[in-house]
C-alpha cells in the first residue's frame, strides 16, 4: 500500500455543497444566504457573544472571586493507584510519571488516602494527607516528604 492509494472508507465522506451554481441547483443566486442584510454580505456576521447592541450576558453578570497566582497545583495520586508497584519499591514522582499514573509533575505530588494499600512501599512525595500517611505506615511502609 502506498500513500497515493489511500482513500476514505466507502460511505464515510460526502461531496461538498456547491453553492451559487444556477437556479436548478436549489442553491443558486443568493446561495442559501437569504436576501439583503449583514449576514448576506461577504465578511458579514457578528462576533460571538454579540447581542445586537444589548448589554451582553458576560457583562451583565457580576464578577466574583479571584485566581490566586501563588497557589500551588499538586498532581494528586490515590493510594489505590499505588497498588501497581511491587512490595519494597521506592515510589518517587519521576516513577509515577514514567508509569503514567500522573501526566505532569506540576508543583509537586500529593498522595491522598482513597483506597487500600496492602504492600510495604516507601513513598516519596511533596505532600501527604493524614489518612494516606496512616495507611502507608499501617501497611509497614514509609511516607517521606521531599
Amino acid at each position: 500500500m502506498k500513500l497515493n492509494q489511500l482513500s476514505p472508507a466507502e460511505g464515510s465522506t460526502r461531496d461538498r455543497k456547491r453553492k451559487g451554481r444556477g437556479p436548478s441547483s436549489g442553491l443558486g443566486k443568493t446561495a442559501g444566504r437569504g436576501q439583503k442584510g449583514q449576514k448576506s454580505r461577504s465578511g458579514g456576521g457578528v462576533r460571538p457573544g454579540f447581542e445586537g447592541g444589548q448589554m451582553p450576558l458576560t457583562r451583565r453578570l457580576p464578577k466574583r472571586g479571584f485566581t490566586n497566582i501563588f497557589a500551588k497545583v499538586y498532581s494528586e495520586v490515590n493510594l489505590a493507584q499505588l497498588e501497581v508497584f511491587e512490595a519494597d519499591t521506592v515510589v518517587t514522582p519521576e516513577l509515577l510519571k514514567e508509569k503514567g499514573i500522573i501526566k505532569k509533575l506540576n508543583d509537586g505530588v500529593k498522595i491522598l488516602g482513597k483506597g487500600e494499600l496492602n504492600k510495604k512501599l516507601t513513598v516519596k512525595a511533596h505532600k501527604f494527607s493524614k489518612a494516606a500517611q496512616e495507611k502507608i505506615e499501617a501497611a509497614g511502609g514509609k511516607a517521606e516528604v521531599i
